[in-house]
């Protein structure tokens, strides 16, 4: 087992699917130049037949994308960052997310759509949009959001060898960070959270990069007697409801954390099913800690306001654990 980070980890992944089923096909936007990394040196390995560039027009992107899977290919459709989803929706949200249950399970669209998501960097309002809540919405598409580089790659293979179209995020501040990851192969299923610690007084979900400050804010928690239980979803279509229930009935209280905006995101979700199915059993009020309805500052100390961190996790859990 060696340390690998999260983009390296990728681009092995996608190495190792394109030559284990030719019907695996990556294209976008620069993918044979690979900006971030995670598609570099693929042209030279498997050529344009797997590996082609696209224009500059995400609604060919992901039309081709759905043309492709239904014809019997396995894409991959790099569409770079998050926010350039939005001018691709169609084939998405009208298309990919609908056309095997309109066709009765005849037509299959094993598709990937990979996004780079999240602030951090300071790279402006158009470039850091964490667009999960979206797609949580639309029925018919699955969405992942691996926190480190051992999840990365389980859950990038079970995305492309899966029958849906998935939504695959790569967190933009976890790109760099280093894990242990495995050298051989292992799948891990979609739909299955993740215990990253375990604690009995307060539950925390965490998505994404979230995962990150809710781990470090429990063990500054620890210091001041608070025993904090991380959970990480992993996938949040689909959302792994009983070991998130499981969690909360035990420790009595909640705080999700998610990067997406507060209003309808992930984490008012998650928040809506502790209320239904857990509320006998919860101590205190769940509170989310997300990112305030605007769109993300291009000012570094204005990003840093605006954004999630441990601070603001230990802040939350203090407000109902010893408040």
């Amino acid at each position: 087992m060696a340390r690998k980070r999260m983009i390296p980890v990728i681009n092995e992944v996608l190495a190792e699917e394109m030559a284990r089923d030719e019907r695996v096909i990556l294209f976008g936007e620069d993918v044979e130049i690979s900006l971030f990394g995670d598609t570099k040196g693929l042209i030279k390995k498997f050529g344009p037949k797997q590996v082609r560039n696209t224009p500059i027009s995400e609604t060919v992107m992901t039309g081709m994308a759905v043309g492709a899977a239904a014809a019997g290919y396995r894409p991959v459709c790099h569409l770079m960052y998050g926010n350039f989803m939005y001018t691709g929706m169609d084939a998405i949200a009208n298309q990919a997310a609908k056309l095997r249950y309109m066709t009765g399970g005849q037509i299959k669209l094993p598709i990937v759509f990979f996004l780079v998501v999240g602030g951090g960097r300071s790279a402006g309002a158009q470039h850091s949009d964490v667009v999960h809540p979206t797609l949580m919405n639309l029925g018919g598409i699955k969405v992942v959001s691996a926190s480190n580089p051992y999840d990365a790659k389980g859950l990038l293979k079970a995305a492309i060898r899966d029958d849906n179209p998935v939504v695959f995020l790569q967190t933009a501040g976890r790109g760099g960070d280093a894990g242990e990851v495995p050298d051989e192969e292992y799948v891990i299923p979609l739909g299955v959270a993740d215990v990253k610690r375990e604690g009995s007084d307060v539950t925390i979900v965490a998505i994404g990069s979230m995962v990150r400050h809710a781990l470090k804010a429990a063990e500054e928690l620890e210091k001041q007697g608070v025993s904090a239980e991380v959970i990480d979803p992993r996938t949040v279509v689909p959302l792994d409801h009983d070991t998130i229930l499981k969690s909360v009935r035990r420790t009595g209280r909640l705080v999700v954390v998610d990067e997406a905006r507060l209003t309808c995101g992930a984490a008012s979700e998650i928040a809506a099913i502790a209320a239904e199915y857990a509320f006998a059993d919860l101590k205190a009020p769940v509170i989310r800690v997300a990112v305030p309805d605007v769109g993300m500052p291009y000012s570094p100390p204005l990003e840093k306001f605006v954004l999630p961190d441990a601070q603001k996790v230990i802040d939350a859990v203090l407000k109902i654990t010893k408040g």
